[in-house]
Parts: structure tokens; sequence; C-alpha cells
């Protein structure tokens, strides 16, 4: 009877051994999680590991602290909506069309426009490998039906379809969960907090892939009175409330990271975080408040405080804390990074302008992502080429009142990244090598679908 017993409980124990093992091989196996975070028009110079002083960013540090920081991080739009559909896409939008914003800050508001049909978005990718997806926040890539975020790859939504919205509830402004337009009562960047927290805690037993597309610190300055109060040490009544705008985007974040934590997904989870565009502090742009230090130029121009914003890559366990890299990399990274990490494998007819960051970030490879990096939105366009960067940007930049652009303007990005210096009398020979590799890259482009004046391809050789 003894010998009976023994061996059945051996027995159990074996089998409870192989079970337990399977379990451990299959959460070992499991695909990883996939969060984006992109802030709107956030300052360059405006979180704490960018060096700013007056409005602390704890957790949005945290990420910086933990993970990968680009010192070059740049996105492929100087504005909103063309700098999302080149990252849901890999590709620089120039390819399809999408260079300006479908109908301006509105996002489009019925009139058709939006991220072209035929492109297939990141969502798309991770929904067709069995992931959950789900965007929370803005989308600005088209109001109309066809355009709805649940139609390009996302099985759920909540959030607004425009380029901008007020924090307060409004009914007139309502935001949407899924396709039926509610009421919310909750500040607005506490709310899409919140309902991050919520896709999260709802999707934690699989693979989930979250877009968190906050609309702080965007326009209309609007901030809680407790948060108000929060930095009532702060003279100037904008920066006040940009203040409070912040600090919420980063406690919704904090609430993120917590949830992750809390359910043991930290670990298995790779984040992104970028802002969509440089600071708009140049009159013509919604003026919130942001700081460009030490960058020249503001959103909607192809300078530096343009197109250079933050940008984080965090994975524990598989990023080393406090990676620094300096290499130039572009929100179009984004996708081929997070599809390699889930062991997507990536097809040659998708031809993303994006690369893999994995292996630069792991000290892999000792290559450059890229060699070069491109610019256009209408007449205004960029390239950077090493530390060399030739440019025409806005008149506006420099009080000219008049429409247009500048003549070429090159500057050494390593030595002047304040971009003050003009040397392009003094190296005409980079000004022509920079100048035909841009005209070879834009005539590769296609001619906006919507929006500002036809593309003067041969700008430079006019000016």
């Amino acid at each position: 009877m003894f010998r009976d017993g023994m061996k059945v409980a051996f027995v159990m124990a074996a089998s409870l051994a192989v079970h337990t093992s399977h379990l451990q091989a299959q959460e070992k196996a499991r695909q990883p999680n996939v969060l984006v975070i992109v802030a709107d028009d956030l300052g360059y110079a405006d979180l704490g590991f960018q060096g700013g002083k007056d409005i602390p960013t704890p957790n949005i540090d945290s990420i910086a602290a933990g993970g990968a920081r680009f010192t070059n991080g740049y996105v492929s739009g100087p504005y909103c909506s063309p700098t999302r559909a080149g990252m849901l896409t890999g590709r620089y939008q120039q390819r399809f069309g999408h260079e300006f914003n479908p109908g301006g800050e509105g996002g489009g508001g019925g009139n058709g426009l939006g991220l072209p049909l035929s492109k297939t978005t990141i969502a798309n990718r991770f929904q067709h490998a069995g992931y959950v997806t789900g965007l929370v926040g803005k989308w600005h890539l088209g109001s109309g039906a066809k355009f709805h975020p649940m139609q390009r790859g996302f099985d759920e939504f909540y959030g607004f379809l425009g380029g901008a919205h007020t924090y307060f509830d409004k009914q007139e402004a309502a935001v949407m969960r899924g396709t039926t337009k509610i009421s919310e009562p909750e500040y607005l960047t506490d709310a899409f907090g919140r309902e991050a927290v919520s896709f999260i805690e709802r999707n934690q037993k699989k693979p989930f892939f979250l877009y968190l597309a906050f609309n702080a610190v965007h326009t209309p300055m609007e901030a809680d009175k407790d948060r108000l109060a929060k930095f009532s040490s702060i003279t100037s009544k904008p920066r006040q409330t940009y203040a409070g705008m912040l600090s919420a985007m980063d406690d919704a974040v904090g609430k993120v990271l917590k949830t992750l934590r809390a359910a043991q997904l930290e670990e298995n989870t790779l984040i992104f975080f970028i802002s969509d565009n440089g600071g708009p502090t140049m009159q013509g742009t919604t003026i919130n408040s942001s700081n460009n230090a030490p960058l020249r130029g503001s959103k909607r121009t192809t300078l530096e405080g343009g197109v250079r914003v933050p940008f984080l890559v965090y994975w524990k366990g598989q990023i080393t804390p406090g990676t620094v890299l300096d290499q130039p990399v572009i929100q179009l990274d984004i996708q081929p990074t997070a599809l390699a990490a889930a062991g997507i494998d990536v097809k040659p007819e998708w031809k993303f302008d994006g690369v893999n960051l994995l292996p630069f970030i792991k000290g892999q490879s000792s290559g450059k992502p890229h060699e070069t990096l491109y610019w256009r939105l209408g007449e205004q366009n960029a390239i950077r080429h090493g530390d060399w960067k030739l440019v025409q940007y806005d008149l506006n930049v420099d009080n000219f009142p008049s429409k247009g652009v500048t003549a070429p303007r090159l500057y050494n990005l390593k030595d002047d990244i304040g971009e003050a210096h003009d040397l392009a009398e003094k190296h005409p020979e980079k000004v022509a090598e920079l100048t035909s590799l841009w005209k070879a890259w834009s005539n590769e482009m296609v001619e906006p679908l919507w929006g500002g004046q036809p593309n003067r391809r041969q700008n430079r050789d006019a000016k």
C-alpha cells in the first residue's frame, strides 16, 4: 500500500513538473506586447531627461533611465498627421501623398481625406499576427467612416478623430468609444490614461499592441485646477497651464507603467516614447508655451526645432538601462523594430524606410541605422547626411513677413545643433552633394494628395 502511494505521488509530481515546465515554456515563448506612446506638440527641452527644470516628469524620465535614449531622434513630418502616417506605415509619407494635414488641425471634418486605404498599418500587421490592437487618443488620419481606426487594424478605439480636442467635456466635441460618440466627464488626459490602463488589464493574458496617442500638450491650453495649483510658482500663465497639461500626461504614463508592473508584464512589453513634432513656438502655429532649446525653429518648420524630438525605447531585461545612442533615428523605425521584437517576418515588398533598431540598441551592430534622412513639406525641405544638414525653411522663422522659404542653408549639427552658422558659402561642394541626394529622393516621392502648393522640386536650383 505504501509503495503504491509513493508511486502515485511520484507520477503526480512528475506530471505537475511537466505541466509547469510547459506553462513556463509557453510564457517564455509568448510574443512581447508593444506600447507606442506619442505626445503632441511637446517641446524638446520640456522633459526632465532632456534638461527640463520647471516641470517634473518622473514617469517619462523613468522610461529614459530604464531603457535607451536617442539624442538624435527625428520624425518625418514637422506637424501632426504626416508624422502619424509615416509611423503607422513605416514609410516616408511623401511616398503616398500624405504630406500635409488632411484639412488642417480639425483633421478633415468629413472632407473625405485621410490615410490612403491602400496603405497597411502597423495595427493591421499586429492584428494579422494574432495580437489584440487598441488605439487610445488622437487619430488625425481621416474623419470619414472608411478611415476610422477600427477599419485600419485596431480592434478597439477610444479617442477623437480630428487633430485637436478640448480637455473638458463638451457635447459638441464628444469623444468616441468605437464608433459611438460619448460624453467624457473626466479631464481628457486622465481619461486617456484610464482607458489605456483598462485596455492592458483586459488584455493581459494575450499579446497586445497599444497605441497611446495623447493630445497633450496641443492647444487648447486647458489644465485642471489641482494641477494649476501645483505649478502656482510659475508666473507665466501660459507656461503654468502648459506645465499642468504636461504633468497630467506624465501622471497618465505613470499609471500605465504601474499597471504593466502589477500585471507582471513589464519584462514582456516593448515601449516607445516620442513626440509627433517639435513644440509650436512660431507665429502662425498654435503656440502652447513649449520650449525647444537648444534647437532653433518650431513645429511646421524643417529646422531641428520642428522635426527633432525626444525618442525612447524601453524593454526591461532586453535593453540595458541608461543606454544612450547618438546615431540619427526616425519614427519610421518604430514599426520594423516592433515587428522584429515580436518575431514577425518583414516582407521585402513592404519596402520599409525604417529599420530595426534593436541590434544597434543591444550593441550587436556598430553601423548607423541611417546615413541619410529626408524631409519635405511643400517648399520647405531638408536632408541630414552624417553630421551635415541642408535645409530650406519657412521665412517666418526669421521674422521675415513673407510667404516662401529661405535659400538653402548648410549646418554641421555636430558643432551647431542650434543651426546658427550657415556654412553654404564656405562649403559649396557639400551643398551640391546634399542637393543631389535630396533631389534623387524627392523624385521618388509623389505630389501631395491635398494641401499646400505643388512641390517645387527644382527649388534649390532656383535659389
